[in-house]
Formats: structure tokens, C-alpha cells, sequence
């Protein structure tokens, strides 16, 4: 007898089950040329920055000795995986350029239609023809001054200060010494000697490292900034009750009389830095001090300042002796090089994970703050009012192209 089978009213279905399909990676096309500003030592990327790209399969081609102001070998970046070129035409045969001072108006010509380009914008510099020239190429240009972390804070400004605001003490300790026709005082001091007094002018990022190096040599050091905000930050974050003011001019004044270096450290949201320092300022202060203007970069806060270069960094007025270079941080271009490239390799490598470049753009608050040209429409409202050029809402373009 056949054994009965219950009827439960079920009946199993098969269902397809739904596969999560990995997101295609994007390679990318980088070109690396060398920099040809004057004085600039930097390279975008270094050899172990490059070797991540090509690990993780994108193309990177570098203009030959690219790296050599910084102490990386063309060897260096071959075993890195990047191919050398000979030709700075074929370098800027990649989609995406990356350099660290702007290109210049002959580099610009060699740029191709729809190219991305990163590199500083150095507003005091900017001129129209640079400007028309990338729009007529259809250039999305990026900045680095304005690119954005995911906190809202700038990374690559802030990496720059750092190395800025320190160098300017060390800069600053050695004209004080007899060797560089300074006072020929120790920035420190010794037991039963004083040391010398620093003013800086800005609380931000420069003024921050510069407080902390200097403390850390053992002068004594004044801080002036018209953020409370700024200054209650500096003090908490290099944990010393330093001396702090609002730019109070005849409090200023009198502390500038006695100061032995002074550091400018005021940096501007647009445009020029704002002069703190008159020139009558200037002459009340010691003979033999020094003053070193890292604003220089966006005009100078002191009245009496003029730019100057490494190889002439200083000059005297009112026997006072003013270095006033741009770049500070081309002095020590293999760590500066090497702060720039840490913040972008993020940036790089996030960007291959979508589709296109606009997509990783429409996902990227911090990198969007960071484009001044996207396709040849200028899409920073500063650039399109000073340069009298049409702005375009970088939102509305992106969402029209996706």
C-alpha cells in the first residue's frame, strides 16, 4: 500500500536571488609634468604615491627629472611603476594633470580639450589670458587652496602652513645671527640670558606652527590676531598660556619696538592680505631684527614688504631685515612634496571607485569646493566678478551632465 502524502496548501517557488554587482573601478590617465615656476623644487607626486596608483592599476606618466628639486630619481619613479617621459608634450597627453604651481601660459596651450587639471591658483598671480585659455580648452581646473576635507577644514593649506609657520622661526633664527648680519642673538637664550622675543601676527594654522617652534627653541613668544576664537584655539592647542592680543595698533606697536623677529602670518579668505604693519611701525623697530612675511604670497602684511627670492631672500630697510620670499616651502621641498601627495592620494584613489569624474564630484562636497573651471565655465564667483567673466552654479551643471 502506497504511503499518503499530507496536503499542506503550500507550494515552493524558486526565486532568483539578486546579485550585488561590484562597482566597475575608473582608471585613470595621470601626467606629472616638471615645474617650471622659478624656484618652485616640489613635485605633485612622489615615488611611493605613484607606486599606489599603478598598484592599483591606473597609468601615470612623469616629465624626466620631475623629481630631481626634491631628491627623487627618474629611477626612482620607474621602479615606482610610472613611465618617464621625455617629451612634456606627451606628458600632457594624460586626462588628469597634476602640478603643484599653476601652469604656465605655454603649458596651458599644451593642455587638451576636457582635461582635469590640480594645482595651486595663486590669486595675486592670476591673470585673464591664463583664465580664457582654460575655458576655451574646456578645462575642469581644481585648486588646491579651496579643496575641502570631509570635516570642512582644508587639507592642503593646512599642510603648507605647518611647514611655513615652522620654517619661518628657523628662517627667522638664523638672520639673527652674526653670520647673516643679524644681532647675533640665540633665538632660545641660555641660563642667565634671555631669549629673544617673537611676534607673531595671525592665530591660524601658520601662526600656530610658528608659536609651537618657537616655544620649542625656548624664545618668548607674543601672539596678535583679531579672532578670540583663533586665539583661545592656539593657546589649547599648543597647550601654553602664551601671550595673546587683538590687533590693538598701539599695544602692537610698542611690542614691535622690542620684538626681535616678527612673523606674518595673517592669511586672507579672497584676495589681498590686509597691511597690519605701517611703515612708520617699521622704523621704531630695533636695529638688526627681523621680519618674515610668510602673507607675502597675498601681498604682505607689512607696508614696508617687497617680494623677494631665494637666492636674494632679504633686503634692509630701516636696518630692519625683511625676508619676504613666496614659497617658503619650496625650502624644504621633499617633505613639502610629500604633505602634498598624502592628500591627494586619498582624493585619487576615492575618484576611481565611480564611474566618472563627475559622478565622484557629485559625491565630493569637499572636492566641488575645490573647482574654479569645470569644462570651460567658471564656476568660483570671486574669479567671474574681479575677471568680469560669466559664472555658471557648479550644482546645476553637474546635475545636468549626470
Amino acid at each position: 500500500m502506497e504511503p499518503k502524502i499530507a496536503y499542506t496548501g503550500y507550494t515552493p517557488i524558486t526565486q532568483e536571488k539578486v546579485m550585488e554587482l561590484p562597482t566597475q573601478s575608473k582608471k585613470l590617465f595621470i601626467g606629472i609634468p616638471k615645474e617650471t615656476s622659478f624656484q618652485e623644487n616640489r613635485v605633485a607626486l612622489t615615488p611611493e604615491s605613484v607606486a599606489v596608483l599603478v598598484n592599483n592599476g591606473h597609468k601615470v606618466v612623469i616629465e624626466t627629472k620631475a623629481g630631481e628639486n626634491s631628491s627623487f630619481t627618474d629611477r626612482d619613479y620607474s621602479e615606482a611603476g610610472a613611465q618617464i617621459l621625455y617629451d612634456i608634450a606627451e606628458v600632457y597627453q594624460a586626462d588628469i594633470i597634476i602640478k603643484v604651481a599653476p601652469l604656465s601660459l605655454e603649458e596651458v596651450k599644451m593642455t587638451k580639450y576636457n582635461q582635469t587639471v590640480f594645482s595651486a591658483l595663486h590669486l595675486p598671480t592670476l591673470e585673464t589670458e591664463y583664465l580664457n585659455h582654460l575655458i576655451e580648452k574646456k578645462v575642469t581646473a581644481i585648486a588646491y587652496e579651496y579643496i575641502k576635507d570631509e570635516y570642512g577644514r582644508f587639507p592642503i593649506v593646512r599642510a603648507i602652513s605647518e611647514i611655513a609657520g615652522s620654517a619661518a622661526i628657523l628662517i627667522g633664527a638664523e638672520y639673527l645671527s652674526n653670520t647673516n648680519n643679524g644681532q647675533g642673538i640665540l633665538l632660545g637664550g641660555i641660563a642667565g640670558v634671555p631669549p629673544a622675543r617673537v611676534v607673531i601676527l595671525g592665530g591660524g594654522a601658520v601662526g600656530e606652527y610658528a608659536t609651537r617652534t618657537a616655544l620649542g627653541l625656548g624664545a618668548e613668544v607674543r601672539v596678535f590676531d583679531n579672532s578670540i576664537y583663533k586665539l583661545m584655539r592656539l593657546q589649547n592647542n599648543v597647550n601654553a598660556r602664551v601671550y595673546t592680543s587683538i590687533i590693538n595698533p598701539a599695544l602692537l606697536s610698542s611690542e614691535l619696538s622690542k620684538a626681535d623677529l616678527v612673523v606674518g602670518a595673517i592669511h586672507s579668505e579672497l584676495g589681498r592680505t590686509p597691511i597690519i604693519v605701517t611703515e612708520e611701525m617699521v622704523s621704531h623697530m630695533k636695529p638688526g631684527s627681523v621680519i618674515v612675511d610668510v602673507s607675502i604670497d597675498q601681498g604682505g602684511c607689512f607696508e614696508t614688504s617687497k617680494i623677494t627670492n631665494h637666492k636674494n631672500p632679504t633686503f634692509r630697510m630701516f636696518d630692519v631685515i625683511h625676508y619676504c620670499v613666496p614659497n617658503i616651502a619650496s625650502r624644504v621641498s621633499k617633505t613639502a612634496s610629500s604633505a602634498l601627495s598624502h592628500v591627494l592620494i586619498p582624493i585619487l584613489h576615492r575618484a576611481q571607485k565611480h564611474a566618472n569624474f563627475d559622478q565622484f564630484m557629485l559625491n565630493n562636497i569637499g572636492m566641488r569646493n575645490g573647482i574654479y573651471l569645470y569644462k570651460g565655465h567658471v564656476t568660483n564667483l570671486y574669479l567671474s566678478q574681479r575677471f568680469d567673466l560669466k559664472y555658471t552654479n557648479l550644482e546645476l551643471l553637474i546635475t545636468s551632465a549626470m
